[in-house]
């Protein structure tokens, strides 16, 4: 990796370099949480007796896995809200310049739902095991457009954070992308370290979110905007909550279940390095994106 091939991100550091202190960026990041913490026990004040009898926002019914997507938000705000009172500097910045980054996401997107559509005709047609129907087909189709963008809305708010938020101010304050890019995708990794769901792959998966918070950093710094990151981020969430998902977890608005859970940790170990190829090959497509 070159400087040069990161010259792009310049125009998203730049609003970061007027206030790069680093005892800012964590009082932005405890602002944020506060924020998100507030917002959410209101949301949780709100829904308390609204909720059908058994029913916790945990995702395992539509009502509850959009709730859960949609207070994602909550982390968008917070970030903005400790980006002005901190830095002195809006939202907007950063996602970067908000045109290119809309374009760039077109983009990314148009080529990952044409390789999507690619993968979809090849074998194995159901991942190799009897795919469980989790949602009726037409009800599937009527709850999409609000899943898609609740699931936009959730990989943003990542990205906001650790390649938007983070990431800038780590580089207005230090030149190495290993920290800029290595701190953030650490945390990520951190995040995502989940031992009692995951059981014996809580580390590969924390590892592989890790890795995955390296390429998503890279197509940031190259692109200048958060467009491209997010389009990837969409398309791998979207395909485990909206598509296939786990019967155990997250699979309110999915259209299958798969007949293994979190628990059989040898069969899911098995598919990960397709999850992981996979992933490798929108990165790729998506540098060749923004590279038009």
């Amino acid at each position: 990796m070159t400087r040069n091939a990161y010259i792009a991100q310049e125009a998203m550091v730049s609003a970061a370099r007027a206030y790069p202190q680093l005892w800012r960026l964590f009082a932005g990041l405890i602002l944020a949480a506060i924020v998100v913490i507030a917002l959410n026990s209101a949301l949780m004040a709100f829904l308390a007796g609204r909720l059908s009898a058994g029913e916790s926002v945990q995702g395992g019914s539509p009502l509850t896995m959009l709730v859960t997507l949609y207070s994602f938000g909550f982390l968008i705000v917070g970030v903005g809200v400790s980006a002005r009172a901190l830095h002195q500097r809006g939202l907007e910045t950063v996602f970067g310049p908000l045109i290119p980054c809309m374009v760039q996401f077109r983009n990314v997107a148009l080529v990952i739902v044409a390789l999507g559509a690619v993968l979809l005709i090849l074998p194995p047609y159901n991942m190799g095991m009897e795919l469980i129907p989790n949602t009726p087909v037409r009800v599937w189709l009527l709850l999409l457009p609000f899943g898609l963008l609740g699931v936009i809305i959730q990989s943003a708010a990542e990205e906001v954070l650790f390649r938007g938020y983070l990431q800038q101010q780590l580089a207005a304050r230090f030149r190495s992308p290993l920290i800029w890019i290595g701190i953030p995708s650490a945390l990520f990794a951190a995040g995502h370290y989940l031992p009692a769901q995951a059981g014996d792959n809580a580390l590969i998966i924390a590892v592989w979110s890790g890795v995955f918070g390296v390429l998503m950093a890279d197509l940031t710094a190259r692109a200048g905007t958060l467009g491209p990151a997010i389009a990837v981020h969409v398309a791998n969430n979207a395909s485990a909550l909206l598509i296939v998902s786990l019967p155990d977890s997250l699979n309110g608005l999915a259209l299958y279940v798969t007949p293994i859970t979190m628990s059989d940790t040898e069969t899911l170990r098995a598919w990960m390095p397709v999850d992981f190829a996979t992933t490798f090959v929108f990165w790729l497509a998506a540098r060749l994106a923004i590279r038009r």
